[in-house]
C-alpha cells in the first residue's frame, strides 16, 4: 500500500474536535516524515457539507457512498447527531461495507453508537463518552461497555471516550504504524502528552466525585488530600473526625460510594500519577510523598488502578 488511506466519517451535528484531532494528528505525522504517508479524507453522506455541533460548516471531501476499499483505517466521529446517524440506513449500510474493507475500525465519543448500530461492537469491550455510556449499554446489551478508559482497543476495532481522547487514540495508531519516535514528534508538535495510556481514567476522581453535602465527610476528604504522606488509617481518620470507624465508613459510602480506605488508596495513586507525569523524582520519593510505604506498594496500587506499572506510565507521559 503506497499510502495508508484513512477515512473519517462525518454527519450533521458531528463534533468538530472529534474529526480535527484525528486529521490534524495524521497530517502532522506526514509532515514529520511518515512513510507510507497517510491519505486522509472526511467522507459525508452525499459528499455534502455538514453542520457541526458548534455551528461551523465542514465541507466533505468524499461521498461516503463512493468510498471504496481497501482502507487502512475508518474512523466514525461522534457528536449530537449520533442517534440520527445510527438511524440512517444509508450511513449504517456504508459503515458496514467499509468496515469489511478496512484494516482498522474506530469511533470517537458517541460514534460508538454508530458502530453499535452497524453491529461492529457486538461481543466486544468498548467505551464512549462517560455521560453516554449507560445509554449505550442499555440500547446495546451485547456490548461490554466500560465508561472508565479514555480508549479501548479490542482486536481491530477501537473506541475512544470523546473529544480529545481522539488525539490519544490517533497517537497510538501512529506509534503502531511508524514507531514511538514519530509519535513523540507528533505529540511535541501538538503540544500534548505522548500519549495517555488507553486505560487512563476519563476523568479525575477529584472532579467526578459528587458534591459533598455532609460537612464532616468534606472535612475528612480535605484532610486526606492535604496529608497524603501522613497516617490515614481508618483509626486515625476516625479520631480526626471524632466519630467511630464504623460511622465514618457509613458516611463515606453514603457520600462517596466507597469506604475511607479505598478513597485514600485511590487519592494516593492518582497523586502519584500526577507526580510521575510532571516530575523526575525517583520512584521511592514518589511513593513516600504520596504515602506508600515502598516503591513496591506503589507499583501494586498503580497496577490495580491503571493496569500498568509506574515506570511504564512515566515513559508514556514523558515528552
Amino acid at each position: 500500500m503506497e499510502q495508508r488511506r484513512v477515512v473519517v466519517v462525518g454527519y450533521d451535528q458531528a463534533e468538530l474536535l472529534d474529526i480535527a484531532c484525528v486529521t490534524t494528528s495524521l497530517i502532522t505525522a506526514n509532515r514529520l516524515g511518515a512513510s507510507p504517508a497517510y491519505a486522509v479524507d472526511v467522507a459525508t453522506p452525499g459528499g455534502r457539507a455538514v453542520t457541526c455541533e458548534a455551528g461551523l460548516t465542514l465541507q466533505g471531501q468524499r461521498f461516503l457512498e463512493r468510498v471504496k476499499g481497501p482502507l487502512d483505517t475508518m474512523i466514525v466521529s461522534g457528536g449530537l447527531g449520533h442517534e440520527a446517524a445510527a438511524d440512517s440506513p444509508l450511513i449504517i449500510g456504508h459503515i458496514r461495507r467499509l468496515a469489511r474493507e478496512s484494516r482498522r475500525v474506530a469511533s470517537v465519543c458517541t460514534g460508538a453508537t454508530v458502530l453499535a448500530a452497524a453491529g461492529l461492537l457486538d461481543g466486544k469491550r468498548a467505551t464512549t463518552h462517560w455521560s453516554y455510556a449507560q445509554q449505550l449499554a442499555c440500547n446495546y446489551p451485547e456490548i461490554d461497555v466500560d465508561p472508565a478508559p479514555i480508549y479501548i482497543r479490542d482486536g481491530r476495532v477501537s473506541t475512544a471516550a470523546g473529544v480529545t481522547s481522539a488525539l490519544d487514540l490517533t497517537l497510538a495508531f501512529i506509534e503502531e504504524d511508524h514507531g514511538s519516535e514519530l509519535a513523540r514528534g507528533v505529540a511535541r508538535g501538538l503540544v500534548t502528552y505522548l500519549h495517555r495510556p488507553g486505560n487512563q481514567a476519563q476523568m479525575s476522581m477529584f472532579t467526578t466525585a459528587p458534591a459533598l453535602t455532609n460537612g464532616l465527610v468534606r472535612r475528612v476528604v480535605d484532610h486526606i488530600v492535604g496529608h497524603l504522606a501522613g497516617d490515614l488509617s481508618a483509626t486515625a481518620l476516625a479520631a480526626y473526625a471524632g466519630v467511630s470507624e464504623r460511622h465514618l465508613t457509613r458516611l463515606f459510602i453514603d457520600q462517596l460510594g466507597q469506604a475511607p480506605g479505598r478513597f485514600v488508596r485511590n487519592a494516593r495513586t492518582e497523586a502519584a500519577a500526577q507526580l510521575l507525569a510532571s516530575t523526575s523524582l525517583p520512584m521511592a520519593r514518589v511513593a513516600a510523598r504520596c504515602g506508600f510505604g515502598s516503591a513496591e506498594t506503589l507499583r501494586q496500587a498503580f497496577a490495580g488502578r491503571y493496569g500498568t506499572s509506574p515506570s511504564r506510565y512515566r515513559a508514556t507521559q514523558s515528552t
